[in-house]
């Protein structure tokens, strides 16, 4: 009779295969946000189609709505994906080379964002909601990746502190800005955090 197969044989063999769902899964999405980007440099945010994001993406247009029902959708999933990645890379730089180097990679990021550069360019209209911090949907997210780089880089990471920096980066959609006026802003912004008080009541209310 042939020895029984050790009891975490099975366990093992469901979670491996779960992992591998869960990874083409992220796969799957991933290549949406990328096909989302370049959907929006090609035909602009409002002309783009679900069409284009799934042939961009690569992937059968039933792929994309099993995944997003919505182009909104897919726009918000593809803006706080690259809030996230923008978030992680400036802590990271915060905490080894101080804040004014992460403010520089940040506003420079934003400022030559290709799928931005087209909105600024074609639809201002769109533009102007980019730039008007709200008080929910990916503003939470980028609010916190702003807290997370002046924490990293030690420095004051009140509630004024977060709005000073966030509203300083929104002013570079579809506007690169020169090296040194990015440079200068930057350390000044760094320098004055902590200074500025508490918010005053109609933007706590809107916080």
């Amino acid at each position: 009779m042939s020895a029984l197969p050790p009891e975490s044989s099975p366990p093992q063999q469901i979670i491996g295969t779960r992992l591998r769902a869960g990874n083409a899964m992220g796969r799957t999405r991933a290549a949406v946000i990328d096909g989302a980007q370049r959907a929006v440099e090609k035909h602009g945010s409002r002309k783009a189609t679900m069409a284009d994001i799934a042939s961009l993406a690569g992937v059968a247009k039933a792929t994309l709505y099993n995944h997003f029902r919505t182009k909104r959708d897919v726009y918000a999933a593809t803006v706080e994906a690259e809030v996230h990645a923008l978030g992680a890379e400036c802590a990271r730089i915060a905490a080894d080379d101080g804040l004014p180097a992460a403010l520089m990679r940040a506003a420079e990021r934003i400022g030559t964002h290709s799928a931005v550069r087209r909105v600024a360019a074609d639809e201002p209209a769109v533009l102007a909601v980019l730039q008007t911090p709200a008080a929910a949907g990916t503003w939470v997210v980028a609010r916190e990746a702003v807290a997370s780089a002046l924490r990293a880089s030690r420095s004051p990471a009140g509630a004024a502190d977060v709005e000073s920096v966030l509203r300083w980066l929104v002013t570079f959609f579809g506007a690169t800005g020169g090296s040194e006026e990015i440079r200068t802003g930057a350390r000044i912004l760094a320098g004055g955090l902590g200074q500025s008080g508490p918010l005053p009541g109609w933007q706590r209310a809107h916080q």
